[in-house]
């Protein structure tokens, strides 16, 4: 086939494609939303290994300069306030 045929296999193919475009867009649209909600449910359903320890997990993922630690433990020490504070999302971390 020379490049002229397969221009034109091609534009014949694009206008009979352009009369489903809508339809078309909603099925890619449905495709991805599908993509995405099995996503969500493999990561929701993930356990973590038992051999991975919680404490190991937090501390993978936080990093928090030791500095900043030290400066957060004298600032919680002088201030009353702050203890109640730091006293108040230890025992419920999501109050408001």
């Amino acid at each position: 086939m020379n490049s002229q045929a397969i221009q034109n296999r091609i534009q014949h193919t694009m206008k009979r494609l352009a009369r489903f475009r809508l339809l078309l867009f909603l099925l890619l649209l449905a495709v991805l939303y599908g993509f995405i909600m099995l996503r969500v449910d493999a990561l929701v359903h993930t356990k973590p290994a038992p051999s991975t320890d919680a404490t190991q997990v937090i501390a993978t993922k936080l990093h928090i300069d030791q500095a900043t630690i030290n400066r957060i433990k004298q600032l919680q020490d002088n201030s009353v306030s702050v203890q109640t504070l730091f006293d108040q999302a230890r025992k419920n971390p999501f109050q408001e």
